[in-house]
């Protein structure tokens, strides 16, 4: 395997994804590929073990970083 920046910049969204997700998102990004699951909620996405943010500040951090991931 060739460890280029374009596999650096995809691991990073993953590991972005990982971390608001509280597990890989294996599933998630295999799912994308289907029309019927591309709509979905970003608070649907997001580890249920925590509470869902509320602070304004925080919600536009989470959305931010959340679009990061995807955009890779």
């Amino acid at each position: 395997m060739i460890v280029t920046e374009k596999c650096d910049v995809y691991s990073f969204g993953v590991l972005i994804l990982e971390v608001l997700m509280g597990t890989h998102p294996r599933d998630l990004l295999s799912s994308l590929s289907f029309p019927s699951t591309q709509h979905r909620m970003l608070i649907d996405l997001l580890d249920p073990r925590l509470l869902p943010p509320v602070d304004k500040k925080d919600v536009q951090n989470i959305v931010l970083v959340s679009a990061i991931a995807f955009a890779f």
